[in-house]
């Protein structure tokens, strides 16, 4: 298709597994739509939390044209948040983006890298206290599935961002195709971003 959308995956050592793969399932389901790419600091296979790797397409000095960028939390991103490299690549390439997005506690570091700044932002909510400490300039929302401002999104803990996904897909190409990649990947997608027990389990509200 003319209009398809080069979507990347930034990878780090320690990412979660499900945080990144659970959208990718989502907007690789639409390959019409989407072209689906995977990005690290450099070549070479990138362990995740759990043990398993994950090839990667381009990295940071080769990324050419991203127009979606999603930032995965995990054990990892407490390393990537003082990574100045890892920093250094999400202010430079944020302007080409027409979305940015994070799951669970990717969100720390888009703040870390002061993309969030002045912006409502949530995270995972289990370690919603480190997350937000990265940002002292964002409003961050302890209840929420996911949260939209602008072309920034991000989302709570883990399975969050397959709602959050879902959401900017009807967003980018119409509430029906949601419907239909979740109906396709037998999802029950939680279509309210305020919807969110996991804040109240956490002892956030």
């Amino acid at each position: 298709m003319a209009n398809k959308r080069t979507l990347g995956a930034l990878l780090f050592p320690g990412f979660e597994l499900l945080d990144i793969f659970g959208p990718l399932e989502m907007f690789g389901v639409l390959n019409d739509h989407f072209e689906v790419v995977t990005i690290a600091e450099s070549a070479g296979p990138i362990a995740s939390a759990q043990g398993p790797r994950c090839a990667i397409d381009r990295n940071f000095d080769d990324v050419g044209q991203i127009d979606i960028l999603l930032v995965p939390g995990g054990r990892g991103t407490r390393v990537e948040a003082g990574n100045t490299s890892m920093l250094n690549f999400l202010q430079r390439v944020y302007p080409q983006l027409e979305y940015l997005a994070s799951i669970c506690t990717g969100s720390g570091v888009l703040a870390a890298a002061g993309l969030l700044d002045g912006r409502r932002a949530t995270s995972n909510k289990m370690s919603f206290a480190w997350a937000s400490s990265q940002g002292a300039n964002t409003d961050w929302v302890p209840e929420a599935r996911w949260i939209e401002d602008g072309n920034v999104w991000t989302s709570g803990g883990v399975a969050a961002g397959i709602d959050m996904s879902l959401a900017l897909i009807a967003e980018l190409i119409g509430e029906a195709t949601a419907v239909k990649v979740a109906e396709y990947t037998e999802y029950e997608w939680h279509r309210d971003a305020s919807w969110d027990p996991f804040a109240k389990l956490a002892g956030l509200v």
